[in-house]
């Protein structure tokens, strides 16, 4: 502690074999709340202080039967859902490999194959009323085609949510800075009673991502 009663910073001393930028990285990691919070409240994340902060503006987890968790790894997404209604049925998919979640059926796949989505629907017993995507492309340095590759996983989510989704259910997904695109946001508005944007608070200050949250599925003609 220091003298004024506040914790001091962690500062990190950088390694022979460790870079500038990582040495910040982890110390910006060790000096986070929401990183320290999810370790004590056992949550594989600090990302799922994001679920939980826009549940609590939105109420997306109200009454929640059926979820899909588009970019599930490490599986904090999943773990609040798990918490907050345990009886849902919940399953995931990342191309990354996730820890086994107890009640979470987990597919170690890329959401982008054709057969993800059939894979998917096939895995719960009846339509979604909830599809959530934490997804984001890898990035290769070029901003623009960051944005391209990550908000081109987005629009797959929506459709795959416009596809799925049980009437009035809702889609909650990861956008960047500058929000929804225009064809995108145009088909989120065609679809769902309302469609908002926000950043949580346990989203990093410097970071460029929003998330886009629409409710109230309006249905598929042949519901």
């Amino acid at each position: 502690m220091s003298r004024s009663g506040k914790d001091r910073d962690t500062r990190v001393r950088t390694a022979r074999k460790r870079t500038a930028s990582s040495t910040r990285w982890l110390e910006r990691q060790l000096n986070d709340p929401y990183v320290k919070q999810a370790k004590a409240d056992g949550y594989r994340s600090r990302a799922a202080y994001k679920l939980i902060e826009l549940d609590e503006k939105f109420g997306l987890l109200q009454g929640v039967r059926r979820v899909v968790d588009l970019g599930i790894a490490p599986g904090g997404w999943a773990q609040v859902v798990r918490k907050k209604v345990p009886k849902a049925a919940i399953v995931g998919i990342d191309l990354l490999e996730t820890e086994p979640l107890e009640g979470v059926t987990i597919l170690q796949m890329d959401f982008m194959d054709d057969a993800a989505p059939a894979k998917l629907e096939a895995a719960l017993d009846g339509p979604p009323d909830l599809v959530m995507s934490d997804m984001a492309a890898n990035t290769v340095g070029h901003k623009q085609t960051d944005h391209l590759r990550t908000m081109a996983l987005v629009e797959a989510a929506a459709w795959f949510a416009v596809e799925t989704l049980e009437k009035g259910g809702t889609f909650v997904a990861k956008v960047l800075a500058g929000g929804t695109d225009r064809e995108l946001l145009d088909l989120l508005k065609k679809h769902f009673k309302t469609v908002k944007h926000a950043k949580p608070p346990a989203s990093r200050k410097g970071s460029s991502e929003w998330y886009v949250v629409a409710q109230g599925f309006k249905g598929r003609k042949d519901d």
